[in-house]
């Protein structure tokens, strides 16, 4: 990081906020506050829903997850746009014709209070985990490039976020997404373009893609089916449709987004046009990951990309033992490198043999890479006891500090920063909103002023923003951020979402079996998680969540209804 680096960072974050700031002053009631005067138009909605879907996260960790696992990660996204479609045709209009701020007032005129409150005390509390990781990826940049405490970064940049998202609420965080979003995607589409520059000249793009093929890292679509497996095509169009109709559906972050629509037609379009672009977007991203897989066949990366991790062993007693296995690793780089030029001249020649043979050598290399990168981390694990080990969130970061020239570097740092300001403002909003109209006004403070609510909305966004930093020392612990947010969402989703199902098309049901059968879906879910999370994939969490819902409450309903026979008797 030079001087020019850091005018380009804090130029395009103090533009961003500013911008957002002084174009929704004036700010005087709730319903501009929390719902931006619906006056956003489609493609502002679309543009918003994706940017507080796509945070930090997303560009920080899902190239460096595409670098270890492949593209394979894209399936997840299958079940988007026919989600996107359901959710437009039902649940769009229900919110609309009630008027609502929150989608979790509904279930009040549905069932009853204790529903609602329940539904929106699951939300808070995913969301709130949610934010916080979401926080937490902005703050590994900032610590990894200026050396700081993570504890400090965090705090910095939660502070940075709360003086836009507090001061024009929804209408802010959508007004300024544009600009994240043209930042975002412009610099990442740039990386990837520098990746593939920095390759060795008489490797062409064809032969990149077959060399990335070759090694298994074009696998977009996997079919065999395994509950256990994370991500294949069946948990896509299965499992990822329930976690994308209860995300886009009933989670406010999301719902705030597209109630701020200037119509209900504007409103469909708007996630019609998020379910469309949003694959292409993470084909981008993935694939930006693969371009620098190949890079690193060519170009040397550390042993452990978490450099300032590494620099505290170096400090340990352990620092003569990581420098024998940094050598031994450098010999075994040396052989990988050997059967990958092997490769290319396979592939060049077209010749099918010598593929399978540099292939063979690669795969043996790799796995004893692999070794060697274990015992590094067990080393660094005895050095300092507690520290998390999981370095793939570091990947991206590392080729961008390292290998992109001065001014690209900033802008890159700028689009990681961005998303995070932009979708930790979204979660933000939607938590405020949320404890505000579904706690605080219907249970504590029914009668007040549209000014005293606009002052509770602002209070609880500065709260949950200090919770939100709170929870970030969560993610530390995390095995990839971007599983991880994905993780604490399929926690609670398939709760929530079991809950709309019912009260949109079971009417027979009532407000008790609903809310007893909702209570006994997340304790189902949460008995997957902690006894059975080697064994079922979280995506499916979403499924198991939602289906008990609806099954037990149907069964309970014939309890629910026996005191209103009795009364009607």
């Amino acid at each position: 990081m030079n001087l020019l680096d850091w005018i380009i960072l804090f130029g395009t974050l103090l533009f961003i906020a500013l911008y957002g700031t002084w174009k929704t002053r004036g700010t005087k009631n709730i319903e501009g506050y929390l719902k931006g005067d619906n006056n956003m138009k489609w493609w502002m909605i679309g543009v918003s829903i994706m940017a507080t879907q796509a945070s930090a996260v997303t560009f920080l960790s899902t190239p460096g997850q595409a670098m270890e696992d492949g593209m394979r990660f894209l399936q997840f996204y299958f079940g988007l746009p026919l989600a996107m479609v359901i959710i437009s045709v039902t649940m769009v209009p229900i919110y609309y014709r009630l008027k609502v701020y929150t989608a979790y007032e509904y279930l009040e005129t549905r069932f009853d209070l204790k529903t609602r409150t329940l539904a929106a005390i699951l939300f808070l509390m995913l969301r709130g985990l949610s934010a916080g990781i979401t926080l937490f990826a902005p703050a590994i940049v900032l610590s990894t490039i200026l050396g700081w405490n993570i504890i400090f970064t965090t705090i910095l940049i939660g502070l940075f976020v709360i003086i836009y998202s507090v001061s024009g609420g929804t209408k802010a965080v959508s007004l300024t997404q544009r600009q994240q979003m043209t930042v975002i995607m412009g610099g990442m589409i740039l990386a990837g373009i520098l990746a593939y520059r920095l390759l060795p000249d008489y490797v062409s793009f064809s032969d990149t893609i077959q060399i990335a093929g070759e090694l298994g890292k074009l696998n977009i679509v996997t079919t065999n089916f395994s509950v256990s497996d994370r991500f294949n095509i069946w948990s896509g169009l299965l499992a990822s449709t329930f976690l994308f109709l209860s995300y886009f559906g009933t989670d406010q972050s999301q719902v705030s987004r597209y109630l701020g629509g200037k119509s209900l037609t504007e409103s469909r379009m708007g996630l019609i046009f998020n379910g469309l672009l949003k694959i292409p977007m993470q084909f981008v991203i993935l694939f930006i990951g693969v371009l620098v897989f190949v890079f690193y066949l060519f170009n040397q990366p550390p042993v452990f990309h978490n450099q300032p991790l590494r620099s505290q062993v170096e400090k340990t007693v352990y620092a003569d033992s990581l420098s024998q296995l940094e050598q031994g690793y450098d010999q075994i780089y040396a052989e990988k490198q050997s059967a990958v030029q092997l490769l290319v001249k396979g592939i060049q020649q077209d010749n099918d043999e010598l593929i399978a043979t540099s292939k063979k050598q690669y795969l043996i290399a790799k796995r004893q890479e692999d070794s060697v990168r274990l015992q590094v981390k067990k080393t660094i694990t005895a050095a300092v006891p507690g520290a998390k080990t999981q370095d793939r969130d570091y990947m991206f970061l590392n080729f961008v500090l390292s290998y992109l020239p001065h001014g690209i570097i900033g802008l890159l740092l700028a689009v990681m920063f961005s998303a995070a300001m932009g979708s930790m403002a979204g979660e933000l909003n939607a938590l405020a909103s949320t404890t505000t109209v579904d706690i605080y006004k219907r249970s504590f403070k029914p009668e007040a002023s549209p000014l005293h609510y606009l002052h509770a909305s602002r209070f609880f966004t500065i709260l949950w923003a200090l919770i939100a930093m709170v929870f970030a020392m969560l993610a530390n612990q995390a095995e990839n951020l971007i599983q991880f947010v994905n993780i604490v969402g399929s926690l609670f989703y398939g709760t929530i979402l079991g809950i709309f199902l019912v009260a949109f098309y079971v009417k027979s049901v009532q407000s008790n079996a609903v809310f007893v059968a909702a209570l006994i879906g997340e304790s189902a879910v949460l008995i997957c998680y902690f006894f059975y999370y080697e064994e079922i994939a979280f995506l499916y969490y979403n499924i198991i969540g939602c289906v008990v819902v609806v099954v037990i409450s149907w069964l309970l309903k014939f309890l629910d209804s026996q005191p209103i026979r009795k009364a009607a008797d």
